[in-house]
């Protein structure tokens, strides 16, 4: 989601406490403009109507259902007619998604998701309280508060563990090995959620940086990550996108301007008011990286992420790699209501620097988020003979609508029934931490051997699951990644897992081709080239801008 901050709050003018819709949201987006206008005899009409009418379902209803349920669920309703990115936020999902967006919360600092039926730890956070109190990978949180989890959701279980600075928090943790529940008391504290999740160095002088949002620290976390990596001698950048639903506008330019020539243009909106319309090039904050550069995208790619590949797409500063993304081109403007509640509303669309608008069409919302599938699992792809063309600054065909199509088309293997055997009971997972509690000794530079890979056959057929010949290789990678996880945490196995994935082995086969298309730009931006966008312009966009 791409969001631009109102930092000004709305103002209300209802207060009829039965108008509990009208004091949230119509005294909010209208105040004292909407009452007194040609309009305001039907509004009132109908917010009569409404007002009646939670009324009279608050009184009769069958069972006592508070208010807040109705006016919310009509809210959304009436939302559900503009787009599916225009959103109400209730007071907690607003609050959570500030928290997002800030780049930390309180808590205890763990990853936890549920296997099994068991809420169990991915990893501790390094530096975090649940880390220098020794909470490992495997972990089961079995109480909080004295309150068993075994009929908590995962949503449940994690509002419990977050809470106010300093505050502490109860909790029992079963761990393979001991018999016995081990008691923990955890003072919450400030918790980083980095933007950046993972760097490092692929091979000698290929460097690989996965931003997995964009929030108020990505541009910051992206500084630091360069600048380690140049340490380590990067002569070349993989830059990650895949499963970046987006997030700040501003965080995305901030990325953008790391690759683009000052003044070149990133992304421009227009909307249906006049101060919709705005321009956003390259501020020339941060010195260019001047070197090849591959950026990888796919299905999970969207609003922030499509503006920053399709702007290094456009100028040709590198090839895009992977699946077609998202394509979500929809700008939300997030307002601040009252008693805490927040509105995401559609206020413009985004455009690439050569004019094309990559929303897909959502005019059945279950087959915008649901039902665009094939048999396999993948997403349908719009024929691109049906897309609109455009031009990059080199004169490259490039398409509008539905997501940004990859230069290189890499789809990933689809997944095996054996294979998603194996994810689903969490086989390698709960091997990988067994492994790790039986061989306390052991070291990233573990070896998979074939005794190790025999051993975890025979643990995966007690658990029903075929042999496994036909994925060997793949579960050879996946048991190291998972040993060296409960040991080491997640960071630590990640380039693991990144071995034999497909989408980042063909980042690093067309390295010599992004150079040489970056090289052709840059000649393009100097010397000028017909039918290329020079230095940002949109001269040869399709859309025509209106004020």
């Amino acid at each position: 989601m791409v969001m631009i901050r109102k930092t000004s709050k709305w103002t209300f003018s209802l207060t009829l406490l039965a108008a509990v819709l009208a004091a949230t949201l119509f005294g909010g987006f209208y105040g004292n403009r909407l009452f007194g206008s040609p309009m305001q005899s039907d509004v009132n009409k109908r917010l009569k109507e409404y007002t009646d009418l939670l009324d009279a379902v608050t009184k009769n209803a069958p069972e006592e259902i508070g208010a807040d349920k109705f006016v919310y669920s009509s809210i959304d309703g009436m939302l559900r007619t503009l787009d599916p990115h225009t959103t109400f936020l209730e007071p907690k999902e607003y609050a959570d998604m500030q928290d997002r967006q800030k780049g930390s919360f309180y808590g205890l600092g763990i990853l936890v998701t549920k296997r099994n039926d068991q809420i169990t730890v991915i990893t501790p956070l390094e530096g975090t309280p649940a880390a220098r109190l020794g909470i490992r990978a495997g972990d089961v949180i079995s109480e909080i508060e004295g309150v068993p989890t075994d009929d908590l959701t995962l949503d449940e279980v994690v509002k419990r563990l977050k809470g106010p600075k300093g505050t502490t928090v109860h909790i029992k943790i079963m761990r393979v090995g001991i018999k016995e529940p081990i008691p923990l008391t955890i003072v919450r504290a400030a918790i980083p959620t980095n933007s950046i999740s993972n760097m490092l160095m692929l091979r000698p002088g290929v460097g690989y940086i996965r931003i997995k949002d964009f929030t108020a620290t990505t541009v910051r976390e992206l500084d630091e990550a360069i600048e380690k990596l140049k340490e380590q001698g990067m002569q070349k950048l993989v830059l990650d996108l895949r499963g970046n639903p987006g997030g700040l506008l501003d965080a995305a330019v901030g990325v953008a301007d790391h690759f683009l020539d000052k003044g070149q243009m990133i992304v421009y909106t227009k909307g249906r008011t006049p101060d919709s319309a705005q321009d956003y090039t390259a501020p020339g904050k941060h010195q260019k990286l001047d070197m090849p550069l591959v950026v990888v995208v796919n299905r999970g790619s969207a609003s922030a992420s499509e503006i920053v590949a399709g702007a290094i797409q456009d100028h040709d500063r590198g090839l895009v790699v992977g699946e077609t993304s998202w394509g979500k081109g929809l700008v939300q403007s997030v307002y601040t209501l009252q008693y805490g509640a927040g509105l995401a509303l559609t206020t413009s669309k985004y455009y690439t620097p050569s004019g094309r608008n990559i929303q897909r069409d959502y005019s059945s919302f279950y087959d915008y988020y649901v039902a665009d599938e094939n048999e396999e699992g993948q997403a349908n792809e719009i024929p691109l003979k049906d897309r609109k063309q455009f031009k990059t600054d080199t004169g490259r065909i490039v398409y509008g609508g539905g997501g940004i199509t990859p230069d290189v088309m890499v789809k990933p293997a689809p997944l095996t029934r054996i294979t998603q055997l194996l994810e689903v009971r969490s086989a390698i997972f709960n091997y990988g931490v067994e492994y790790a509690a039986k061989h306390p000794g052991v070291t990233k530079e573990l070896a998979i051997t074939p005794q190790i890979v025999d051993e975890f056959a025979r643990y995966a057929a007690d658990k029903e699951i075929a042999p496994l010949d036909d994925i060997r290789r793949l579960v050879e990678r996946a048991l190291k990644a998972e040993i060296v996880a409960a040991k080491f945490g997640f960071d630590a196995s990640y380039p693991f897992r990144l071995q034999g994935d497909t989408q980042i082995e063909k980042a690093l086969d067309v390295f010599p081709e992004a150079q040489k298309l970056a090289m052709q730009a840059a000649d393009v931006r100097a010397h000028g080239a017909p039918g290329a966008n020079n230095a940002g312009s949109r001269a040869a966009q399709a859309i025509p801008r209106t004020q």
